[in-house]
């Protein structure tokens, strides 16, 4: 029989010990039932004309470049470029009342904010590869919106080939009007579509012009995402985008919408 000293036993013990608190640690996590979160964060939801209930937001697109006279203003040859696409937070959502003339807070770090007014199509489904023929099955409903950008932040990191998220993507910079469900406006394929400051008209053209539609969005958005319910997607804006600065009034028109307005604050 070997004899055992006690430096061999307590060095024994400690390995196990300290082996069964390794295995504790590396123990995949288990959910428990009835978790709660530790604290609450806001829904983000977008009110609807004429519905007590409000849509909830569970990701915003926004495709760039989709009117050609834009394309080239922003350097591009919209004869040969597929569509992009990027994200804004949810929580960069500002609501604007039909009728409201709404505070937007000019935001920090810029000093060439511009404005960019758009048809925003709010879906109520989704899916995989949706083919273009069923893409507007999926849309609940339409928006005026305006996609605010930091265009100096956006123009000096894409000078830099890195990715220009801090130009498009702050507090505030997802602003749009309420939703109109398309079982009481349609789809919106044309009509004018239009943003003037002080007054003054800035950018004025027509659905129509978009290079892509919204149908054609959706499933090409599909085929890099599944698209979901509660997903809303700005659709482009036209020629003419341009700077605002503190107490310019935006506004905004879309045939067949409620016009929507702004003041810079």
């Amino acid at each position: 029989m070997t004899n055992t000293s006690r430096r061999d036993l307590l060095t024994a013990a400690t390995g196990a010990a300290a082996a069964a608190a390794l295995a504790s640690e590396v123990r995949p996590a288990v959910a428990q039932a009835g978790a709660k979160p530790i604290f609450a964060v806001p829904a983000t939801t977008i009110p609807i004309v004429g519905e007590e209930g409000v849509f909830p937001v569970r990701r915003i697109y926004c495709i760039g470049r989709n009117y050609a006279a834009h394309a080239i203003e922003r350097g591009s040859d919209p004869n040969r470029q597929p569509p992009f696409f990027f994200q804004k937070p949810t929580d960069a959502i500002q609501n604007v009342a039909i009728g409201e003339v709404a505070d937007h807070p000019y935001p920090s770090l810029t000093k060439n904010y511009h404005h960019e007014v758009e048809l925003v199509a709010a879906l109520k489904s989704g899916g995989t590869n949706i083919p273009p023929e069923k893409a507007l099955d999926h849309v609940y409903g339409y928006a005026l919106g305006l996609d605010m950008t930091r265009r100096d932040l956006q123009n000096g990191m894409a000078a830099e080939k890195k990715p220009w998220e801090i130009g498009k993507s702050f507090d505030h910079a997802a602003v749009l009007g309420p939703i109109h469900p398309v079982a009481k406006v349609g789809h919106l394929a044309k009509g004018a579509i239009s943003l003037a400051v002080n007054g003054t008209v800035r950018q004025n053209s027509d659905l129509e012009k978009m290079i892509w539609s919204v149908a054609e969005q959706i499933s090409k958005l599909s085929e890099a995402f599944e698209l979901k319910a509660g997903d809303i997607i700005y659709s482009g804006t036209p020629e003419n985008v341009g700077p605002v600065v503190k107490g310019d009034v935006l506004l905004c028109k879309l045939e067949g919408l409620p016009d929507m307005s702004i003041k810079i604050v």
